[in-house]
């Protein structure tokens, strides 16, 4: 299927990707391009949804906002145009003729494939969001969404991605500087002394070391990590960020881990590694 492309345009949006984001060798931090060897390349993504009204509509905003789009209308399709295009990121409607999103996010992680995915869902339930990241997804969005908070996950994805490596929703344990979260034990320890939080305060601070350097609304959190019905507000979060900043002995004057960022959100500031 050859791509929905508007030639020649680059950056609407800027945005930089970090060192070795690309899934090519030799590249470079440059916005929205990738230089394999020298050579600029503008980066790609795969957009596969069944609803013509959603791509029609989507494939040309990215393509504004800088990237190369390829688009298909089924999981079958999709997985050939991995095949054919190699794309940056893929973007996977879960509910689809043929395969469905998690089905092709499933056979792709099977095959060592770990080019970023972010799945589009109608399903809000906090389980279905668990299982897509346990199978590997990098990031989810609830349909209905803003397009320009899908740009800005697909910035954040690309930003953390390393080429061939497992997402950090995907690590087992998670390494901060002196913190680790075990995410199958559901354990954490800071300096090699396991600290004790609430459920809610452990699920939150898992969210935000499966996204560093992002920030994240505290409207996202809420739906996130308490579900979209829950009946809070979002000081709900913020008195789980005390909790946090409390047990981690961080400083919210001068953080190490978790920064705020006035009249926006939160932000892991802290590198994160993933292991097994």
């Amino acid at each position: 299927m050859s791509p929905v492309v508007a030639p020649g345009f680059f950056c609407a949006f800027s945005v930089w990707i970090s060192v070795g984001s690309c899934n090519h060798f030799g590249t470079t931090a440059v916005p929205h391009l990738c230089y394999n060897f020298g050579m600029a390349r503008q980066l790609s993504l795969l957009l596969a949804d069944d609803e013509a009204a959603i791509t029609d509509n989507l494939a040309p905003f990215l393509e504004r906002s800088g990237f190369l789009v390829y688009v298909a209308a089924d999981g079958e399709a999709a997985l050939a145009q991995v095949q054919q295009s190699a794309p940056d990121l893929i973007i996977l409607d879960v509910l689809m003729p043929r395969l469905d999103g998690r089905a092709v996010l499933r056979q792709l992680r099977q095959q060592g494939d770990w080019t970023p995915v972010i799945l589009l869902t109608q399903v809000g339930e906090a389980f279905e969001r668990a299982m897509a990241l346990e199978e590997g997804a990098d990031d989810y969005l609830n349909k209905p969404f803003d397009p320009h908070e899908l740009v800005a996950r697909i910035r954040a994805v690309l930003r953390r991605a390393r080429p061939g490596e497992r997402p950090l929703t995907a690590a087992q344990q998670l390494l901060s500087h002196n913190l680790t979260f075990d995410r199958l034990t559901r354990r954490a320890w800071l300096a090699d002394e396991e600290i004790h939080l609430t459920p809610k305060a452990l699920t939150l601070l898992e969210y935000l070391m499966t996204h560093p350097d992002e920030l994240v609304s505290r409207e996202r959190l809420l739906d996130s990590v308490w579900g979209w019905a829950y009946p809070a507000g979002t000081r709900t979060v913020d008195s789980r960020i005390a909790e946090l900043r409390r047990v981690l002995g961080d400083d919210a004057s001068d953080p190490q881990f978790i920064e705020t960022v006035p009249g926006q959100g939160y932000r892991f500031m802290a590198p994160v590694k993933g292991a097994s």
